[in-house]
């Protein structure tokens, strides 16, 4: 193989792993965003949870058992 032809192939491969690179860059951008928007819901969820126990007077001992 001549100098040439490794020059092209290794700037082939160069390429191909900068189009890979952005593409996961995209995936873990995306994941991300999912990960704060879940973070905040399940925060919603806590307080939600909190009014109500305060709402109603259930206290932590006073809820039964997850089997129920």
């Amino acid at each position: 193989m001549s100098l040439e032809q490794q020059i092209i192939e290794l700037e082939s491969r160069q390429a191909f792993q900068d189009d890979t690179i952005a593409a996961l860059n995209d995936v873990v951008v995306e994941q991300q965003r999912i990960i704060e928007r879940l973070q905040l819901q399940v925060a919603a969820l806590i307080r939600r949870q909190d009014e109500l126990q305060g709402q109603f007077g259930i206290a932590e001992g006073d809820a039964p058992p997850p089997h129920y």
